[in-house]
């Protein structure tokens, strides 16, 4: 097919530019315009469909509503992927709202539906808009959508890093806890806990990608930046079994998406050694003044949405992350004595109902048993009324919380504490030690330049 071509070298590089497929060749390939219709299509219900993406550009805004607010537009779906669930893939797609994972049936389903859909999209536009030549303007607005939608993306993911709160140092239940029984899961958060600076440095390069993104002259960097950032996410999700690999996998696809156009120049600059050829971006609006303003609109999207994903992350470190207040009685206790009915209870791994260690933690308390095994618990402490009250946390979703035992405690000292009230309906006494975390080499080993043997434990 013969193309014809403009000579981009007369078209100013307006203000506000956004990169298009290619501004300066009037008729696309054929197979071009077929992948600009799916990409429209498939990646355009993607961002709108799933949740948490555009629920991000709400920034502190969503913090007023409900956690469920998310599934809002996938919910619209429910019928389409229940039923497609059952008779395609014959299992129960139903949606999971309480669950933070983004690898639920529902969603893969979800995203097998809005794969049907857009090939059948794609199939019907390309028949009845065949000898359009190109889509140049629409891709513009398509490409900004897809640019600040991968920007809140960037945003949201690097700020949970840079602000501490996704991967939080070690629990002090965890330290008690044998390697052998970490899933893959925990073992990439607590590698990545333990070093803090590695995990800012993280979500740093993650928030610079994003912010890089709110404006069309930086858009090129900051998808480069943001496709490193997201084939690494995506590499770990994969290797460590972490439910988000749905939205890794997308989020490098957008990246993708939008350093196609600028393929050709990056190709030029970083693999053939050759001058880049001038740019292919074309203005969105038809004056220098709209596009000063689309800009200034976009740079202040960046800024509201950076404030207030700081404010939400720092709020949330401080108020129930690592920056928290200490609770009272937090620290590993190691059972002294234990008493049931007046009867001491030696030290017996076999021994059920004797317990081992007691973990006040920030977000809730362990019972160590004897032979090893951590039980989760809610501790509510009353400093002043010297109580405590044990609730075993639920095993099930749904499941009601069951009361575990109700006791008085004194501290003699600040490294001891006696309790004794009723635990599973019987009379008990325990007196306890309180052991040092920092005895733990996780905890304290800390950094040193000079290592004149490995320190490998």
């Amino acid at each position: 097919m013969r193309v014809a071509t403009v000579d981009t070298e007369s078209v100013p590089d307006r203000v506000g530019a956004e990169p298009s497929l290619d501004a300066g060749v009037q008729h696309w390939n054929p197979f071009v315009r077929i992948a600009f219709r799916f990409c429209f299509v498939y990646f355009g219900l993607f961002c709108l469909v799933y949740p948490r993406i555009i629920s991000e550009f709400l920034g502190l805004a969503g913090r007023l509503l409900p956690e469920s607010v998310p599934f809002w537009l996938a919910r619209l779906w429910g019928p389409l992927v229940e039923w497609t669930g059952e008779h395609v893939f014959g299992t129960d797609a139903a949606a999971h709202e309480d669950s933070i994972s983004g690898d639920q049936t529902f969603l893969w389903v979800l995203l097998f539906c809005i794969l049907i859909v857009a090939v059948v999209a794609t199939v019907i536009w390309t028949v009845l808009d065949r000898r359009r030549p190109n889509y140049a303007a629409l891709s513009g607005w398509f490409l900004l959508f897809v640019r600040l939608c991968l920007a809140a993306e960037m945003l949201a993911y690097g700020l949970s890093k840079a602000i501490p709160n996704q991967m939080p140092p070690p629990a002090l239940a965890r330290l008690l806890e044998p390697y052998g029984e970490f899933s893959p899961m925990a073992v990439l958060w607590t590698q990545v806990g333990v070093s803090q600076p590695y995990e800012i440095l993280l979500g740093t390069a993650e928030v610079l990608g994003g912010m890089l993104l709110f404006l069309p002259r930086t858009t090129t960097v900051g998808a480069l930046l943001s496709l490193v950032c997201t084939m690494q996410v995506f590499v770990l999700n994969m290797t460590y079994d972490v439910p988000a690999k749905i939205l890794a996998f997308h989020l490098m696809l957008l990246c993708s998406m939008l350093l196609a156009p600028e393929a050709r120049r990056l190709a030029n600059v970083l693999v053939l050694d050759r001058p880049a050829d001038r740019s292919t971006r074309r203005p969105l609006l038809g004056t220098a003044r709209g596009n000063r303003i689309a800009v200034g609109l976009q740079a202040a999207l960046g800024i509201w949405l950076l404030v207030s994903g700081v404010y939400a992350s720092w709020d949330g470190y401080r108020d129930h992350g690592a920056g928290s207040k200490e609770p009272p009685l937090y620290g590993i206790w190691t059972v002294a004595e234990f008493s049931i009915d007046g009867q001491q209870v030696p030290a017996v791994v076999t021994d059920e109902n004797r317990w081992r260690r007691v973990v006040f933690d920030r977000q809730n308390a362990t019972v160590q048993r004897m032979d090893g095994t951590l039980v989760p618990v809610i501790a509510i402490v009353d400093t002043s009324a010297h109580t405590i009250a044990m609730v075993l946390l639920p095993t099930a979703p749904g499941a009601q919380p069951t009361p575990l035992g109700a006791f008085t405690f004194d501290q003699p000292a600040p490294d001891r504490l006696a309790m004794a009230g009723q635990l599973n309906g019987r009379s008990v006494s325990i007196d306890l030690q309180q052991l040092d975390p920092n005895t733990f080499p996780l905890r304290s080993r800390g950094f040193h330049w000079v290592q004149e043997y490995p320190y490998f434990r």
